[in-house]
């Protein structure tokens, strides 16, 4: 099971929460909302079962937490995975939006500079935006979009740029969530929940609930549940050989 976009350090117990992945075997990448929760997550949470760490700057907060670019640009050379990153184009951050391309822009630059890592992107309501800040910074790494809402025309031209996508529970509950995935390349394609964020009829998702999203694939692609868990498996598997880092 792959959660590939989880607040692990979000929820009100996270170290119970890790246990219980750890106990069922969920490969999670834990993103961050900034460089200095990536640190204190490192601590607990680091190499335990198969969690890994992102080091992240939000672009919700990123008008915050600005000043801690320098502090990504200090520790990415030693992270295997970014995120979560990119930018938000929703009204209520409108004020904001320099700040975050700014942020962004730096942010993408020094993921270049470090050889280019794996990164979890924020896209909402700004995906061509993102897709712009990709095209200059093409040696970043590889972008894995997760909650891709974009439209068919920006899902064409992600896909163009290499980029890779996320997809959970949450978003293949509408028609317009299972259309965008019926068209993503199934090759390019992980699971992921975005938890605690995310919910379903008001019951906050966990990492192991990334399963109801295997299920929605299956559905999708007209094919076996199982037949589904080994494309994921051999997705992530060609990820990480990608950038020559251990699952």
């Amino acid at each position: 099971m792959i959660d590939f976009h989880c607040h692990l350090d979000l929820y009100p117990d996270p170290v119970n929460v890790a246990n219980q992945c750890v106990a069922e075997g969920v490969h999670v990448l834990a993103v961050t909302t900034a460089p200095s929760a990536w640190r204190t997550s490192r601590e607990f949470l680091e190499r335990k079962g198969r969690i890994r760490v992102a080091l992240g700057l939000h672009p919700q907060i990123a008008h915050l937490r600005a000043t801690e670019t320098a502090i990504f640009e200090a520790e990415v050379g030693g992270a295997e995975y970014v995120g979560e990153i990119g930018l938000d184009g929703d009204r209520e951050y409108s004020d904001h939006r320099a700040v975050q391309a700014k942020v962004f822009g730096d942010l993408l630059a020094a993921c270049a500079r470090a050889g280019g890592k794996i990164m979890s992107l924020h896209s909402r309501h700004a995906a061509g935006a993102v897709m712009d800040a990709l095209e200059t910074q093409p040696k970043a790494g590889t972008a894995v979009l997760h909650w891709f809402t974009g439209n068919a025309d920006e899902l064409s031209r992600a896909v163009g740029l290499d980029c890779w996508f996320s997809l959970g529970p949450a978003m293949l509950m509408s028609k317009r969530g299972k259309a965008l995935a019926a068209r993503m390349p199934r090759d390019r394609i992980l699971t992921e929940t975005d938890g605690p964020f995310a919910k379903i009829q008001n019951e906050t998702l966990y990492p192991w609930h990334a399963q109801a999203a295997v299920e929605d694939l299956s559905r999708i692609w007209n094919i076996p549940v199982v037949e589904v868990e080994t494309q994921l498996k051999l997705n992530l598997r060609a990820l990480v050989e990608r950038h020559k880092i251990r699952p």
